[in-house]
């Protein structure tokens, strides 16, 4: 077979212009790579590392502070315990005891968790004695009939 000079030049013409088609997507493309590898080393801070090896050390530093959150929450949590435990809520009724008396000497004083647990102190006074009463309170509950005054002195405390 024999080809002509204007057909070879035709066959010579069109690989030319398939090889600048294939230039120009191979410069398009290397754009393209080069613009991510910059947004990669923005992303990244410089460093060598791939962006596998930074979702992965992401995600380690992620699950260290879902950690460290579980350790404050139960922290919290004992901390919660102790405050509950401890008096928090006082209150003091003064009164008169004996009719015959002035100036409010007597007084009933409680001293309470948040749990209306603790103690109530009342110290009646008369004119030639004092006495000293003391009842402990377990949830609300006395160990002893409270007066109208010791049962004030909780509620006050309790802020009803």
């Amino acid at each position: 077979m024999h080809v002509t000079a204007g057909a070879a030049l035709l066959v010579a013409l069109a690989g030319v212009g398939v090889g600048l088609i294939g230039l120009g997507i191979a410069w398009w493309a290397w754009i393209k790579v080069r613009r991510v590898r910059e947004t990669q080393r923005l992303l990244l801070g410089g460093g060598r590392k791939d962006l596998v090896d930074f979702a992965v050390s992401l995600q380690g530093r992620i699950d260290d502070l879902h950690g460290a959150v579980d350790e404050v929450a139960a922290a919290l949590a004992r901390i919660d315990r102790r405050v509950d435990g401890t008096v928090a809520n006082m209150s003091i009724v003064r009164y008169d005891a004996y009719e015959d008396t002035g100036g409010h000497q007597s007084a009933s004083l409680a001293l309470l968790d948040s749990a209306r647990t603790g103690l109530i102190v009342t110290a009646i006074q008369g004119r030639d004695y004092a006495r000293i009463y003391m009842k402990e309170l377990d949830r609300g509950r006395a160990s002893a009939a409270l007066s109208p005054e010791e049962q004030e002195a909780v509620e006050r405390a309790m802020g009803r």
